[in-house]
């Protein structure tokens, strides 16, 4: 069952009937038609007054609505394999998951405004088109090929295109901005457009009278008509950079600070999009909320002025404009620093990980979608290590690629198909080989092109983590494959070598450091309970807790310690999470303890940070007092001043009017 709360303006499209336009708090969605309840969402995109919703399996439907519609029109959109989608101002662009981008719109295609184009054939350089990710603007499409190559299409409007709009007031086929390029960003309501090359060097162009780009407060301009390198980036790997109408969102990551990833922005503060308390921030300058200390950012959004973030402590925290309830917080003052957003329908009943946002125009979504896995990231390690494989591949230059027979066995459909795996690599290069391999081992779409010729010999619909519970049962059943053994007091444990390799560092180390093949049996001195050791054995294959197992304190405190023992890859989910929360489940009247206990800091934090924001407001506004004072005195001093002038003025004039009646006295 799909979990997808809102909260927001209720209009352009209309998502809820019989509710009003302003929805203040979060609400639980649903689709009307219940197959769509049941289907995993991958992505939501809220534009200007579209909103889609993508599903895992490729397909989307729309909701979209004119003015005086009363109710919403989800409609299906018309192309399928869809990897991402979005809908902005005018244009409607689809990514597929063989890497091909279709948009729509006047700016698009003026002829056909209404019907998809397919923009990758629209590319000059016939190989250099494949789309391996894009990011929509105002009017404006920007694409990322897989040569690393960025283009832009759509209006020129104030140069985001990176060319002088006088020149170019708007372009129908893609023309090439810049090469090397990593990462795209932009916004569906922002006119202007940063690109990131390898070297993590930031370059931008378009709207910058507001400091959009951050370039600095000389650089004001409506126009910055070519690609600009943006100097004085906070230290750090740029994670994200989302742009609203006035302002600019960077997330950045830095391992030797506290917290690891800290918000900047730049911009004007206009509703206080930045989370600053000032007017205009003519650089990136960092965001301060106690909100954000021993934290960890997960995702940043940003829609027309406002934003919104996810935390790793499963905090929801926004900032900016609240004219339609947009924050959540139950009314619509507008937010001059992060405030966090708590409501009783706000529950996150999975890893925080697999919880998505997105912030649309005026519109703010939090869904379940879940991540990449640890499992996957272990799979793809133990690929690129070319740790005791057995099986080779060789390339079209004669180059040899090594893999692992258990994998291959579970990930393709069949054993017949390592002979057509090795008909495909054989026409490939090393790069295009290795790429293919990764893509078996994780089932992650890293190369849509590559990803569709190998499709057909995968189990491409099935999860890794389903992948690894056959492993596991097939094993228990096929103890031939098993070539290892953890004996333990009560009972001896077998497992494929090549599964300890992958999930446990502890194992890896020791079979990297003995030479005698031989050695097949090691004796655990963890000193875990058996039921915990069968924990650590299931979860080792699927990443999951098996059901029917009570979970007690004396468990986790055992399973905490053995995490250590065993050096377990620890990312998502985390074992340790899912026992807490699973004894959570098992011991509600603990959990609700725990939940008030945590509830009652949260809120003695939050008017603790009202107080301080009542005192900077009264700072403020005695500040606006005394500073109205002075120009009161100033005004009146200068009406003193001049009414003393005009006195003088009147004086002198009395007096030669009088010097004029006596000169004429005197002549008489």
């Amino acid at each position: 069952m799909n979990e997808i709360l809102f909260w927001g303006r209720n209009k352009f499209p209309i998502l809820f009937k019989n509710k009003p336009e302003e929805i203040i708090k979060p609400i639980q969605f649903k689709f009307e038609n219940e197959n769509e309840n049941v289907k995993q969402i991958k992505q939501i995109f809220s534009g200007y007054s579209s909103v889609v919703f993508l599903f895992e399996n490729g397909k989307a439907i729309k909701y979209s609505n004119e003015e005086n519609d009363s109710n919403p029109k989800p409609s299906k959109m018309p192309i399928k394999n869809i990897q991402k989608v979005s809908v902005g101002h005018f244009i409607e662009t689809i990514l597929t998951i063989e890497g091909n981008l279709f948009a729509k719109g006047y700016y698009i295609n003026s002829k056909n405004p209404k019907e998809f184009t397919n923009i990758s054939s629209l590319i000059e350089d016939t190989n250099d088109r494949i789309i391996e990710d894009f990011v929509s603007g105002d009017s404006a499409i920007y694409l990322l090929t897989s040569n690393q190559n960025a283009y832009g299409i759509g209006f020129n409007e104030y140069a985001k295109l990176g060319v002088d709009p006088k020149k170019l007031p708007k372009s129908e086929e893609p023309i090439l901005m810049m090469k090397n390029v990593s990462k795209i960003f932009s916004g569906t309501s922002s006119i202007s457009v940063f690109l990131l090359n390898s070297n993590q060097e930031l370059f931008g162009c378009g709207y910058n009278y507001d400091y959009q780009l951050g370039l600095g407060k000389s650089r004001r301009a409506t126009t910055i008509d070519k690609l600009t390198q943006i100097q004085n980036i906070p230290k750090g790997k740029i994670i994200d950079i989302q742009c609203g109408f006035y302002h600019s969102i960077m997330l950045i990551e830095n391992e030797n600070e506290n917290p690891k990833r800290k918000l900047y922005s730049c911009g004007y503060y206009r509703y206080n999009g930045l989370g600053q308390d000032k007017g205009y921030t003519y650089e990136f300058t960092e965001i301060k909320s106690s909100l954000f200390e021993n934290d960890y950012i997960l995702e940043i959004s940003v829609g027309f002025i406002e934003t919104l973030i996810l935390t790793s402590n499963s905090k929801l925290i926004e900032f900016g404009d609240n004219n339609w309830g947009q924050l959540g917080d139950d009314n619509n003052k507008y937010r001059l620093i992060p405030i966090q957003v708590e409501h009783s329908e706000l529950k996150f009943n999975e890893d925080i990980s697999n919880y998505h946002i997105s912030c649309g125009y005026h519109k703010s979504f939090i869904y379940y979608s879940p991540s990449f896995s640890n499992l996957e990231e272990d799979l793809i390690k133990l690929f690129e290590r070319k740790e005791f494989c057995d099986i080779s591949f060789k390339t079209k230059n004669g180059e040899i690629i090594e893999a692992h027979k258990l994998i291959l066995k579970y990930r393709l459909k069949d054993e017949n198909q390592n002979e057509k795996l090795q008909e495909i690599i054989s026409k490939k290069s090393i790069k295009e080989s290795n790429q293919i391999f990764e893509m078996i081992y994780s089932n992650r779409i890293i190369n849509p092109k590559l990803y569709s010729e190998i499709k057909e010999i995968i189990n491409s619909n099935e999860k890794i983590e389903e992948t690894m519970k056959r492993i596991y049962l097939n094993e228990i059943e096929n103890e031939n494959e098993k070539d290892f053994i953890i004996e333990r007091k009560e009972k001896q444990y077998k497992f494929p070598k090549l599964i300890l390799i992958m999930r446990s560092e502890l194992y890896r180390g020791m079979f990297l450091s003995v030479t005698d093949d031989t050695s097949n049996k090691v004796t655990d001195y963890s000193e875990l309970s058996n039921k915990s050791f069968q924990i650590f054995e299931y979860w080792i294959y699927s990443n999951q807790i098996k059901d029917g197992i009570k979970i007690t304190q004396e468990i986790i405190n055992e399973i905490q310690i053995g995490i250590d023992y065993f050096q377990l890859n620890q990312t998502n989910p985390n074992l340790f999470d899912l026992l807490i929360k699973k004894f959570n489940n098992q011991n509600p009247k603990k959990k609700e303890k725990e939940e008030r206990k945590k509830k009652q800091k949260q809120k003695e934090k939050e008017e603790k940070e009202k107080r301080e924001q009542e005192k900077r407001e009264q700072e403020k506004r005695e500040q606006e007092k005394r500073e109205q004072e002075i120009q009161k005195q100033k005004e009146q001093e200068e009406k003193e001043k001049e009414e003393k002038e005009e006195q003088e003025i009147q004086k002198q004039k009395e007096r030669e009017i009088l010097k004029r009646k006596q000169k004429k006295c005197s002549i008489f």
